[in-house]
């Protein structure tokens, strides 16, 4: 798959009910290639447990597994590392750097040093950027494949959102069962429910 392929399915697969196969493909592959002692190729140690905490409010750790067990932190950084293009990846690395800075202003630390009631309010006001920014874009011209992405999807927290969700659920943790690895990419109106009679 070619990278702005890959960064046009990213971008959008959220506001798809299902992931696109080559989606899947391509993100599977990148779990496969964690190691089990990982090494960061793109995120510090700051940055990495910046991503992480965030990441883990995201999917936490109920009565079943959350982002961290996931490993999406090095999920993410081996996208940022092998798929994002400088720019991007610059993007969310300046990105980091200012929710530490809001942090900072306005509860005098870093995020990941914060209560997680005063890291949830960060996150709550990043997402609310998003959602204005998406409110006030058009709808995205259908007749172009790879149309440009739009102010809310290279808003940071967009990025790291997406990035968590597809992370999770295309990993073993998100996925563990067979019957969850069948992620559909056809719509079919006329399938039956389960115990529903079939039209004769």
């Amino acid at each position: 798959m070619e990278r702005r392929e890959a960064i046009r399915l990213l971008a959008t697969a959220a506001i798809l009910p299902v992931f696109p196969q080559k989606l899947v493909t391509l993100c599977r592959g990148v779990h496969a290639q964690l190691a089990p002692s990982a090494a960061l190729r793109v995120l510090n140690a700051d940055q990495d447990a910046t991503v992480t905490a965030m990441a883990e409010l995201i999917i936490p750790t109920t009565d079943t597994p959350g982002a961290k067990a996931a490993r999406v932190n090095e999920f993410i950084d081996l996208m940022l590392a092998e798929w994002y293009p400088d720019e991007d990846r610059a993007r969310f690395l300046a990105g980091l750097a200012d929710v530490d800075a809001r942090s900072r202003v306005a509860y005098g630390k870093n995020f990941v040093n914060c209560d997680e009631r005063d890291q949830v309010a960060i996150l709550t006001a990043l997402d609310a950027e998003v959602s204005r920014l998406r409110e006030s874009e058009k709808p995205s011209d259908l007749s172009s494949k790879t149309p440009p992405p739009t102010p809310s999807q290279k808003h940071f927290f967009h990025m790291l959102k997406h990035l968590t969700l597809i992370g999770y659920f295309t990993s073993e943790i998100g996925t563990p069962s067979e019957e969850r690895h069948q992620f559909l990419d056809l719509y079919r109106p006329c399938a039956p429910l389960h115990g529903e009679p079939k039209a004769s």
